[in-house]
């Protein structure tokens, strides 16, 4: 029997996704942080951290793939260390964290959902910012954003939540 020479790459490299969801409310008189960039806005995200919902996200989809367990298990909202972080910072311990256990971060794609304010403008400094963070190139990040047609908390501007799946390969 033949065996096709891609059978002996697939097995030599492991390819894992990973899906990470995050939600905060929002709430005036807080500072936005969305992607790893401060976002001038009458409200910001409620939470232990500075609340961005896309690093949060990502972090949860890095660590799933990986089988490594939560952004919470890593960073829990009841230590003072991590209060007010910068969310860049967990975001490169869990990259880290992925480089410690043999992986490398194919690609990342996230959703955003949010009513107010519009972020298209943002996304290309958000993919360069969070590119270096991770040590990726931004071709490997694609950000989108999507209302909820003014339904739910995300459409009454209580909250912000986010969506992103992650795809990494060990070898």
């Amino acid at each position: 029997m033949h065996i096709h020479p891609f059978f002996y790459f697939y097995r030599m490299a492991k390819t894992k996704i990973g899906f990470g969801f995050d939600v905060h409310q929002l709430a005036a008189g807080k500072e936005f942080w969305l992607g790893g960039i401060k976002i001038d806005h009458d409200k910001g995200g409620v939470g232990h951290s500075d609340a961005d919902v896309m690093i949060h996200a990502i972090c949860d989809a890095l660590l799933g793939a990986a089988n490594l367990g939560d952004i919470g298990k890593h960073f829990p909202d009841t230590s003072s260390e991590f209060k007010n972080i910068d969310s860049k910072i967990l975001l490169k311990r869990v990259s880290d964290l992925l480089v410690q256990n043999k992986y490398t971060i194919g690609n990342i794609d996230v959703t955003l959902c949010l009513q107010k304010p519009k972020i298209a403008s943002f996304i290309p400094k958000m993919q360069t910012v969070l590119a270096g963070v991770m040590n990726i190139s931004t071709e490997d990040i694609s950000i989108k954003a999507t209302t909820t047609e003014k339904l739910g908390y995300v459409g009454r501007e209580e909250g912000v939540s986010c969506y992103a799946v992650a795809l990494i390969e060990k070898s």
